[in-house]
């Protein structure tokens, strides 16, 4: 009898560990919702190393996630869906980049937030945006002598 009361509780303790690394893979992968959000759109000439489930950050700090991406027939563009935590009002002149963490890194949409009193509503669209830099274009800029010479 004393083996099978030490393999339910060890039993249940593995149960416990699941399902506390579950939470934590959760909460740490973005897929729980603390709160509400609204969303905002966006449209980038190049949005090279960003999809679904990317990170959108304000000053380092991860405001919300990317919840969709489709190219535009119209324009050729890729028209993005981003959410943003509720309370985080973002000023109606901020702009949007696609930023990268570093040379190894991958890609984040960054909100550059502006100065103007107004703030975007759920489902407004942010006109200022400035795409993915590719650093392969620059390094072939930089190895074909693209800078002037003084």
């Amino acid at each position: 009898m004393s083996h099978n009361t030490t393999e339910v509780l060890a039993g249940g303790l593995v149960l416990a560990a699941a399902i506390g690394f579950a939470v934590y893979a959760g909460q740490a992968a973005g897929l729980s919702r603390g709160g509400s959000a609204y969303e905002l759109n966006a449209s980038f000439r190049s949005l090279e190393g960003v999809s679904v489930g990317t990170d959108v950050r304000l000053a380092g700090v991860k405001i919300g996630t990317v919840t969709g991406v489709e190219l535009n027939p119209q324009t050729f563009r890729a028209d993005t869906r981003f959410s943003v935590k509720e309370g985080i009002e973002i000023p109606d002149d901020s702009a949007v980049v696609i930023s990268s963490e570093g040379l190894l890194g991958g890609n984040f949409v960054e909100v550059m937030p502006g100065g103007s009193v107004f703030a975007f509503e759920a489902g407004d669209a942010v006109e200022d945006t400035q795409g993915a830099v590719s650093l392969i274009s620059l390094l072939v800029k930089f190895v074909a002598g693209g800078g002037d010479e003084g």
